[in-house]
């Protein structure tokens, strides 16, 4: 059973790496979180609550979103970062090269893809 994780106090807009981290420890737990992402279970709580005692959080971010900011690629049958399906699926089509093209065409009508997908 989950329990929602409260991220209050990074305010009413928390950053979207702290929604994933979030959304992971409820769907898990922050053990299994802190395991997934190579950190300590002590580093998620504190992320958290927006308690980090580093003056940075940028090196945490990296870690989160390469853990966990991923979605199951179709085409490339891997998992991607949103920003690269976000590039792959924007680029213009790729007339040169046959395996490219096929490449493209999947992401034209992938689940993913908002502009055009089939769920």
């Amino acid at each position: 059973m989950s329990r929602k994780v409260d991220i209050s106090n990074w305010g009413e807009q928390p950053p979207q790496w702290i929604k994933l981290l979030a959304n992971e420890v409820e769907s898990s737990n922050r053990t299994k979180a802190a395991e997934q992402i190579g950190i300590s279970r002590t580093a998620v709580s504190l992320l958290l609550a927006n308690r980090y005692s580093s003056p940075s959080t940028a090196g945490m971010e990296r870690r989160v979103l390469a853990a966990l900011d991923g979605i199951k690629c179709p085409a490339h049958n891997e998992m991607i970062s949103t920003e690269q399906c976000r590039a792959y699926r924007e680029r213009p089509a790729p007339t040169h090269n046959p395996m490219a093209m096929r490449v493209w065409r999947v992401c034209q009508n992938c689940a993913h893809n908002p502009n055009g997908g089939q769920s």
